[in-house]
């Protein structure tokens, strides 16, 4: 009786130092939200999701025009998440070697000849891809491997990137002339596409004092590379309702051309394959840890659908000539989980 009783009270504190360690970790990232908040000011959904995607493990692509605080947005991530962060601008003539690193002869003072590895600014933890579009097709799958395998292979020599690694990526809707589109499977590597839009009213007035002053407000560390690394295993580790489940599967799979879309499925062109189900399966549980919450709710799926599915699928000419839009699509899917 007694051993029985001693196994439910070590049960019971397990319990406790789990629900203590959840608890810790979700005020670590909501402090952060909070310092990266400090510091942009009128993007508060696009910090969110640029969290959102870091706590999943993920990528993401920001999508914007000039001046609205993307750099500075991954710069003030980088200090608040105490992240190793570097910054790549992209160029035309910017070639694999310049973001993987690459091998150099050198010479010993006995006369041996052999080579060393330079690691490049992808060796980060935090890589901001300046521009991306502007990088030719060869530089940009240099970059597509070690976003998804976690690697880079120099002159056949595989060399392992630090974790966490994420990469933000940034990329102009203006002056597409002389750019080389992201192909699509590129495009699927990014965990969500992110709007940057321009701020309100009240947000730019903001930004004009406390930017043009004697005194700009700085970024302050609110976690480690092992705090994210904790959380990014909590997230993992969060319970997913059944219903939830159902709407991720439902809302992917109507998101691709066939009977499942009913009407809205011949619009389709191609759409998003397992890995945008995953993407949201992983993005839904780290809104509801940002949020304080231990379990992640169909809101959450219906929050998320479009940055997570939009750069995945495509529609046909004829719903284009007639005016239809990716965004227009999507909502009318999330109105039959809503």
């Amino acid at each position: 009786m007694a051993k029985g009783k001693s196994s439910g009270e070590n049960l019971e504190k397990l319990e406790d130092m789990i629900v203590r360690a959840a608890e810790s970790t979700a005020a670590h990232v909501r402090a952060a939200k909070a310092a990266i908040g400090s510091v942009i000011f009128g993007q508060e959904r696009v910090v969110e999701r640029a969290l959102i995607t870091v706590l999943s493990g993920g990528h993401a692509l920001l999508i914007g025009v000039p001046g609205l605080a993307k750099t500075k947005l991954v710069e003030t991530m980088g200090i608040v998440l105490g992240l190793d962060a570097r910054r790549v601008q992209f160029t035309p003539d910017l070639m694999p070697s310049d973001i993987l690193g690459s091998e150099v002869l050198e010479e010993s003072p006995g006369g041996k000849r052999n080579f060393r590895f330079i690691p490049g600014p992808i060796f980060a933890q935090l890589l901001m891809a300046d521009e991306i579009n502007r990088a030719s097709p060869r530089t940009q799958s240099a970059l597509l491997q070690a976003m998804q395998e976690q690697h880079v292979t120099v002159a056949g020599a595989r060399h392992d990137l630090p974790k966490p690694f994420h990469v933000l990526a940034t990329q102009n809707p203006l002056e597409q002339e002389g750019t080389y589109p992201l192909p699509e499977a590129q495009l699927d590597r990014f965990l969500m596409e992110v709007d940057v839009d321009y701020p309100d009213l009240a947000a730019e007035r903001k930004i004009l004092f406390d930017t043009t002053g004697a005194e700009e407000t700085r970024a302050k560390a609110a976690m480690t590379a092992e705090d994210l690394i904790a959380a990014q295993r909590l997230v993992r580790r969060l319970p997913v309702g059944e219903s939830v489940v159902e709407a991720i599967l439902q809302l992917v799979r109507s998101a691709r051309p066939g009977p499942e879309g009913g009407d809205t499925g011949k619009l389709i062109s191609w759409g998003p394959g397992p890995r945008a189900s995953q993407a949201l399966m992983l993005a839904v549980r780290a809104r509801a840890l940002l949020e304080g919450r231990f379990a992640p709710s169909v809101d959450d799926v219906i929050d998320l659908a479009e940055p997570v599915l939009k750069h995945r699928m495509a529609l046909t000419f004829t719903a284009r000539a007639e005016g239809e839009t990716i965004p227009n699509v999507i909502g009318r899917l999330k109105a039959r989980i809503g």
